[in-house]
């Protein structure tokens, strides 16, 4: 390994940078990094907020040749015990969810799920992206909990955490797998996604359309191809992502685009080219969520920053604090998506114009059906009299 000298504090694009970004800087953008986590959104790896002991990679000048392997996607699977999560938050639009995979290959270095692989022992950073968990008793799992007769229907969301259409998917289909259960007791289901994947399953969700038992958002962040391959590595391009929503409208399918998060000084200057590009496809609802950074994401989003724009870290920093009242993240109900300040008024406003002028609704959705739900019969159950 060769010793790299940390970036000159004489170079225009640091000058505003303390000693302590400069230190980190240097950690993290030298070849060997690069190569390490290549294909990657996350920069660093460090553990989570509950490890008692912390490890860190550096140069120790020896300049001696060492290539370290570049990480790899390991996917353990997990039996899980029961599969609906429930919430009572004020603030989204359904009580329960079901997430298929835990972690996310789409490695995105904006993504608020992140802490969530703490819980893990794992890290929030490359680990979150890298080492991942499927439920292969998903499907199983969710018909039982539909049989309970004290099961009441009510829309369950997929994608509330981790997307459910990321590329191990297309090995594992447990999303899928989930959907056919759904379809067949005609329970409503609203799916978030950032992948064109969702296309696969236009068979089934087509029919549970016509019935009033689906709607699909998809996330396309930025339209600049060069920044998303940045930003969310191994999601779909938003070229993609835009004509998967061109699919899913042409098949009677309920769409939203989301451009989810908008960043300060990084892609809202995106918002109305955006939107207009969504609504030549045809999608007539819209929404947006400002970024979030809560626990260990303040320092991956910071690191990344660092990265890939240090001349603006401080000035991207700086407006979303202005949103969070003065914090890097506040999580009270009602503001955590949208912020609060001049800035967040501003984004508030500009989604709204733009929206308005080219006949897109806010995401609001509307209600799906609930009153054709049907409890599946379980091997050796009895069916209902009536």
């Amino acid at each position: 390994m060769s010793a790299f000298p940390p970036p000159s504090l004489h170079d225009p694009a640091f000058q505003d940078l303390a000693p302590q970004d400069l230190t980190r800087l240097a950690r993290v953008t030298t070849p060997l990094a690069e190569a390490h986590r290549h294909g990657r959104g996350a920069v660093t790896n460090a553990g989570g907020r509950f490890e008692k002991l912390q490890t860190e990679a550096f140069d120790d000048g020896w300049a001696l040749e060492e290539e370290l392997p570049p990480f790899r996607t390991q996917t353990t699977m997990e039996r899980a015990v029961t599969i609906i999560t429930r919430n009572t938050s004020p603030d989204i639009p359904f009580d329960r969810s079901i997430n298929p995979y835990r972690g996310c290959e789409h490695g995105c270095s904006y993504c608020f799920a992140r802490p969530s692989h703490a819980y893990l022992g794992l890290s929030p950073g490359l680990d979150f992206e890298s080492r991942l968990y499927a439920k292969p008793n998903a499907a199983e799992l969710l018909e039982r909990e539909l049989a309970s007769p004290k099961y009441q229907a009510k829309e369950i969301a997929l994608g509330a955490n981790t997307d459910p259409y990321q590329p191990i998917e297309r090995q594992y289909k447990i999303t899928r797998q989930i959907l056919e259960v759904l379809a067949r007791a005609d329970h409503p289901v609203t799916i978030v996604t950032k992948s064109a994947l969702v296309t696969r399953d236009i068979d089934i969700l087509a029919p549970m359309a016509v019935k009033g038992l689906v709607r699909v958002a998809i996330s396309v962040t930025t339209l600049d191809g060069k920044l998303a391959r940045a930003m969310e590595p191994r999601a779909p391009t938003p070229k993609r992502r835009l004509e998967a929503l061109r699919q899913l409208k042409e098949a009677g399918i309920p769409t939203a685009v989301l451009m989810a998060p908008i960043i300060p000084a990084i892609n809202d200057h995106e918002i109305e080219m955006l939107l207009e590009a969504a609504a030549a496809v045809g999608v007539r609802d819209a929404g947006y969520v400002l970024l979030r950074l809560p626990l260990e994401l303040r320092e991956l989003f910071r690191e990344w920053l660092l990265t890939h724009y240090p001349g603006k870290l401080r000035h991207v920093l700086s407006i979303v604090q202005s949103t969070r009242g003065g914090a890097d993240y506040s999580a009270k109900f009602g503001e955590r998506q949208v912020g609060t300040g001049v800035f967040a008024e501003l984004i508030a406003k500009r989604f709204r114009l733009a929206s308005e002028r080219l006949g897109l609704k806010r995401r609001s959705g509307g209600k799906l059906r609930t009153d054709l739900f049907h409890p599946p019969v379980l091997p050796g159950g009895q069916m209902s009299l009536f």
